[in-house]
C-alpha cells in the first residue's frame, strides 16, 4: 500500500539554483514546502571520488503529486544525474497533513 504523502530529496551545487527550484516547486504546487540547507557531499563521480558543498532540498508533497514533481525536477535540474529520493511520510500531524494537501491543490 502506498503513502499518502513523501518527503522527496534533491540536491543542487548552488544556492541560486537551490532556491530557484524550491520557488518554482511551491509556485507550481508540486510541493508544499521546501526546506533548504547547505551540506557536504562525499560522492563518486566519473571515478573519482569527489567532496563538494551542496545544498539539500526537503520538499513535502502529496501521493497524486509526487510524479509530477519528480518529472519537474529532472527535466529543470542542472545536473546529469540528479538525486530524488522519495521517502514516504508513515506519520504526522493532521493539521500539518491537510496544509500539504490544500498548498498543492
Amino acid at each position: 500500500m502506498a503513502a499518502d504523502y513523501y518527503q522527496v530529496v534533491t540536491t543542487t551545487d548552488s544556492q541560486d539554483e537551490a532556491d530557484r527550484l524550491s520557488a518554482a516547486i511551491v509556485e507550481q504546487r508540486l510541493g508544499a514546502c521546501v526546506h533548504v540547507f547547505p551540506i557536504t557531499s562525499v560522492y563518486r563521480w566519473a571515478g573519482e571520488v569527489a567532496r563538494g558543498q551542496e545544498w539539500r532540498l526537503a520538499i513535502k508533497t502529496p501521493a497524486g503529486r509526487l510524479a509530477d514533481l519528480k518529472t519537474y525536477i529532472e527535466a529543470n535540474h542542472s545536473y546529469d544525474v540528479p538525486m530524488v529520493v522519495a521517502t514516504e511520510i508513515v506519520d504526522g500531524s493532521e493539521s500539518y497533513l491537510s496544509w500539504v494537501d490544500g498548498e498543492t491543490r
